[in-house]
């Protein structure tokens, strides 16, 4: 996403980032419109995260960063699947925040969730992570529901010949990292070798017992960054990445059918950027984007069944499906007969490819007036016998724009839309927003902020095909089921609940947000204030249960939700203090049809849950605060605070950072200590994330050349 002449890199040289030098300029973002803006032009509240802020609060994992996002929550999902969502509204995966790599859409192509446990972006890359707070599908689509995530790499021209970094640490932690690199006139590039390993949770409790949990991952990345510099006006930006590894999956936790041994992914997956940026002018620039990226999971693992499921597998009776027998309802195909068990092997394999194309152009009239535009094009083609029978394929075309109109110094206006075409509704939809920023002297602003976005399902939830083959089926006894496919229609157990073959619609967002930005720069001091008020109301919402014995998803839900969020820095020499507070007030409520029992009754606990499901991330009262002080000796100190309420329990959590730098003319070296305090050791959603000891330590030891 390019803003500039100089286009190639991630953030022009004149790119205002550095307040922790006190710098008074207004700080500038990228993400919200695609233009270039100071945050009192901005239509919207965007938080901009450093790498260095990153890096110095000891964050050990991409995702953790988003707990310093007012109104951002962080937690697992199925077990040990970490997600962040804005305002909530998550219950299996994140649907609906758009999520960039340099401009490169990160999410998988059909599930449309994040894999951050595998997402190839080293914490040593990152120069800034911006987030657009509230929807963005005015600038991004319909990905960009409640908002975008922005992850933007160091250049390649900032590489040193040689950079390593290794950190160690509870709980099984292991992450390496190195990188290589050079420039020239014409030519920078950067190879990059990141690995990263860690046991997970301490254990699982069942019963009220604890046995050990599997669910971990191993996962290593290689990346190559580059840019060709043609002449003065044009250049080519270069990006390959490849990612493999293994994620463990407990049998007890994850798998359909009962595993027999652990369902582990194995991961292989690739991507392709490249990128033409062409200045026509100072004023006049465009770029050219095309990336494929592709991701594989493999999942392969053994199942049994008792005679008597066998023999209705082969009668193509449902498994759960209840027979009179003696004026008795009985579960037949539950009840074996004393024959041998069935064993077959099974996968849960699939393979999405996303091909992408946008063309964007910018175009600076003048100080008071700038226009963006563009077109993209999406292509996702998924192959998985499991999840969908086969292969098939979706496309997306869309066209944007924005414009940025200040008639007065006090007043700058901004209209921008997106309007786009999806084949998984076979529908066209426009996603405006229209602001109104009021400029006090320079350092102040008031927006006003209407906006509107669409999410529309994704492939698998609006045309699955979901079924395990069995293969090598043995004893020869059933060697008939050879091939046979289970379904959902073959293990649902209530058949009145199904909701598989209904067409899903959009779910609309219409969000009003009135917000302050301000900036004090005081005598010893650099004070910087961001709050936003909102109010969004959430209709269609899809809510249910994903499962192979239960799939009840249905546009059932809406809600309204309101609150407001602050965000404010306070900058000394040496010293940075930080805090963030977010809080929500939402109200919920099922719109679906009538939910019934097997007798034909209304179920009003089955209808609440489905509102309970949408809830189960949004939280009343969250936030961080930090400090990160400079001492003497090449010494430096951090300590942060970061709590979320309402969900079973509390998260509370202070973590605490001590380095030592070595500056030297041939090198800079770093030693740190990190320790991780869980006030609550209570697990917040699911009972098997338990953490056995309060403390977590990690040891970190890097070099530069």
């Amino acid at each position: 996403m390019a803003s500039g002449p100089r286009a190639a890199q991630a953030l022009p040289p004149e790119f205002s980032t550095d307040l922790s030098g006190l710098n008074t300029e207004i700080p500038e973002v990228l993400t919200t419109t695609r233009l270039r803006q100071p945050k009192t032009r901005v239509p919207g509240s965007t938080t901009v995260i450093e790498g260095d802020l990153i890096r110095d609060l000891g964050i050990k994992n991409l995702y953790e960063v988003f707990r310093l996002v007012p109104g951002m929550v962080v937690n697992f999902v199925a077990s040990h699947q970490p997600v962040t969502t804005y305002h909530g509204t998550v219950h299996y995966e994140q649907r609906r925040m758009q999520v960039l790599v340099d401009g490169r859409t990160a999410h998988r192509a059909t599930l449309s969730d994040m894999d951050w446990e595998t997402m190839p972006v080293p914490l040593e890359l990152i120069e800034r992570i911006e987030v657009a707070r509230g929807p963005n599908s005015a600038a991004y689509g319909i990905n960009a529901f409640l908002g975008s995530i922005n992850i933007i790499t160091r250049d390649p021209s900032d590489s040193s010949n040689l950079e390593t970094t290794i950190t160690s640490g509870s709980r099984g932690y292991l992450r390496s990292f190195a990188s290589t690199g050079n420039g020239s006139s014409n030519y920078d590039w950067r190879l990059s070798f990141e690995k990263r390993k860690f046991d997970g949770f301490d254990y699982q409790v069942d019963d009220g017992q604890r046995f050990p949990f599997r669910d971990g991952h191993d996962i290593n990345s290689f990346l190559y960054d580059s840019r060709f510099n043609f002449n003065r006006q044009s250049n080519l930006e270069f990006r390959a990445g490849v990612v493999d590894g293994v994620k463990y999956q407990d049998r007890n936790k994850t798998g359909e059918l009962n595993p027999l041994e652990h369902p582990d992914v194995d991961v292989r997956d690739f991507y392709l950027q490249g990128k033409l940026n062409h200045s026509l002018s100072e004023q006049h620039f465009f770029h050219v984007q095309a990336s494929v990226e592709n991701f594989d999971r493999r999942i392969e693992y053994p199942v049994s069944f008792p005679d008597s499921i066998a023999q209705c597998l082969s009668s193509n009776t449902p498994i759960f499906e209840y027979t009179d027998v003696g004026g008795n309802p009985e579960q037949l195909c539950l009840n074996p007969q004393g024959g041998p068990d069935l064993y077959a092997d099974v996968n849960a394999n699939s393979e999405d490819t996303r091909l992408e194309l946008e063309f964007q152009d910018t175009l600076l009239v003048s100080d008071n007036l700038k226009f963006v535009s563009g077109a993209g094009f999406r292509k996702d083609i998924f192959r998985s016998d499991t999840y969908f029978n086969g292969r098939g394929n979706n496309y997306q075309s869309r066209v944007f724009g924005n414009v940025e109109y200040s008639p007065k110094t006090w007043l700058t206006l901004n209209a921008g839309g997106n309007w786009e075409r999806t084949s998984t509704t076979d529908d066209s939809y426009f996603s405006p927003r229209l602001a109104t920023n009021f400029i006090l002297n320079h350092n102040h602003a008031i927006r006003i902020v209407y906006s509107q976005a669409v999410r529309t399902p994704d492939g698998f939830e609006q045309d699955p095909d979901w079924g395990y083959t069995l293969y090598n089926v043995r004893p020869e006894l059933y060697s008939n089921l050879e091939g046979r496919r289970i379904t959902i229609n073959d293990v649902v157990e209530e058949p009145q609940r199904l909701t598989l073959g209904n067409h899903l619609e959009e779910e609309r967002l219409t969000s009003q947000e009135i917000s302050y930005f301000g900036q004090f720069p005081l005598e010893q001091a650099l004070l910087s204030l961001e709050i936003r008020v909102f109010r969004d109301e959430l209709r269609d919402m899809i809510s249910g249960v994903i499962q192979l014995q239960e799939w009840t998803i249905d546009n059932n839900v809406e809600a309204d939700q309101k609150g407001f969020e602050l965000e404010a820095t306070l900058d000394f020499p040496g010293t940075r203090l930080r805090a963030s507070y977010g809080y929500m007030d939402q109200d919920t409520r099922y719109t679906g049809g009538p939910i019934l029992n097997r007798d034909g009754t209304i179920n009003e606990n089955e209808q609440r849950y489905q509102t309970e499901l949408l809830e189960r991330l949004s939280v009343r009262h969250s936030g961080s605060l930090a400090v990160i002080q400079d001492l003497p000796l090449g010494l430096k100190w951090s300590g942060a605070f970061y709590w979320a309420d309402e969900f079973k329990t509390h998260f509370e959590r202070f973590d605490t950072r001590l380095v030592k730098q070595v500056v030297q003319p041939r090198y800079t070296a770093e030693l740190a200590f990190t320790m991780q305090h869980y006030l609550n050791r209570d697990p917040e959603l699911s009972s098997d994330n338990n953490i056995k000891d309060a403390n977590q330590f990690f040891v970190e030891a890097g070099i530069r050349f």
